[in-house]
């Protein structure tokens, strides 16, 4: 669950850097590698760098991929200063005026326009720029799916969105286009400077190889349907992520050879159209850990309670998806204090964090061997969606270190 030599860094850390993300940069680099390897040929893969922003992971990825979504103004002025060479994509349901006008000025390669009124407002400021190249966008699309009886809130049931951790599509939705209302933005095109290049369509998150394929199936012959009934010569089709990472099995990984051959066979049945994917959380997930330690073990009530430097102030991961997040004790032999070493024996365990609230949890009973109070932790799978979607001011705790080991 831990590679050797981020245990042997972790084990250095001086205390007073603790807790601290360490990130295996040469891990992400060759995982990275290993999913370009296993798509067919003219497939675009974008990284999603809301996963994780960070420019030393940017600029590792950046070998691997064709470039990188970004979903506000902010990503993506930091996205195009860490790695400037790359295209980007820009998405997100609530583009602002300022955000827009920014995207232009940056000659952004792609704009997701999810809105007929954010699809006149960007044909506004396109007619400002009468000298400029035109600008190519896609429209993002939420197509209908067969999911069944779902929480109506965010796991999907049955059908192509079944057993989906988070559905963003396939029902009313703020992202997104009705496909109704995608038909009715193609006569706001015309005679703009905007240049319409294809469809976009991200439906759900952590779906497995065959599920995901499906979407990308029917997203890619909804594409075809609407490009052949009105003429409209799109070369592009961006099916989004949503590759799953189960973090209650960490030695998993989503069948990049099963997608990536899934796609090549939906390649030859539309040829024309360049398919796009932006993994995030399925691409940097695995290369970081969360490394903090143990001050103090407490029985209560019968039950073991692990308190750690940190929390989900740091980590919100555990707590936003609602699972026991994956870690290893590295054992620390000394004890300096004159009482006795607080400890859990062979008995369940709850890590909690430092915050006032009960909902500081990272893991919730799990067994172990042994736990001292002195012991590190490293909290695998911290990569994505960790640090960066944190309330990173809740108590006013100190911020954690960032390592980065290339």
């Amino acid at each position: 669950m831990i590679l050797p030599r981020v245990a042997r860094h972790a084990a250095g850390l001086p205390g007073g850097e603790l807790p601290a993300y360490v990130y295996d940069l040469a891990a992400l680099a060759g995982h990275a590698a290993e999913v370009r390897a296993a798509l067919p040929p003219g497939t675009e893969l974008y990284y999603a760098a809301k996963a994780n922003p960070a420019p030393e992971l940017l600029q590792a990825l950046a070998p691997h991929v064709s470039g990188f979504e970004v979903a506000s103004g902010g990503e993506l002025a930091h996205v195009r200063k860490a790695v400037p060479g790359l295209p980007l994509a820009f998405g997100g349901p609530g583009k602002t005026e300022p955000e827009l006008r920014l995207a232009l000025d940056l000659g952004t390669e792609r704009i997701h326009v999810e809105s007929e009124s954010e699809l006149r407002l960007l044909a506004a400021l396109a007619a400002e720029r009468p000298g400029a190249a035109p600008v190519d966008v896609l429209l993002r699309v939420n197509l209908p799916v067969s999911e069944g009886e779902g929480d109506g809130e965010s796991r999907a049931g049955h059908g192509e969105l079944a057993g989906a951790a988070l559905a963003m599509g396939g029902r009313p939705s703020p992202f997104g286009l009705d496909p109704r209302r995608a038909e009715a933005c193609l006569p706001l095109l015309r005679g703009t400077r905007l240049r319409l290049r294809g469809i976009h369509a991200h439906l759900a998150s952590g779906l497995p190889a065959p599920a995901l394929l499906a979407v990308a199936a029917r997203v890619t012959a909804w594409a075809r349907e609407l490009d052949t009934g009105h003429g409209l010569g799109l070369d592009e089709v961006n099916v989004g992520g949503g590759m799953a990472v189960d973090y209650a099995r960490p030695h998993t990984r989503f069948d990049w050879a099963a997608y990536g051959a899934g796609l090549a066979e939906l390649a030859a049945a539309h040829p024309g159209y360049t398919l796009r994917i932006e993994p995030g959380r399925a691409l940097a997930a695995y290369c970081g850990w969360y490394v903090t330690e143990v001050l103090d073990v407490r029985h209560s009530h019968g039950e073991a309670f692990a308190v750690v430097r940190g929390g989900t102030h740091h980590m919100r991961t555990p707590a936003a998806k609602g699972h026991d997040h994956p870690f290893t004790v590295l054992s620390v032999d000394t004890w300096e204090r004159p009482w006795p070493r607080p400890a859990a024996l062979d008995e369940p365990v709850t890590l909690s964090g430092q915050l006032c609230t009960p909902k500081d949890v990272l893991a919730r009973a799990v067994p172990v061997a042994e736990l001292r109070a002195g012991d590190r932790i490293a909290f695998a799978m911290a990569g994505a969606y960790a640090w960066n979607i944190s309330h990173h001011e809740f108590l006013m705790h100190p911020a954690p270190a960032f390592r980065f080991l290339s």
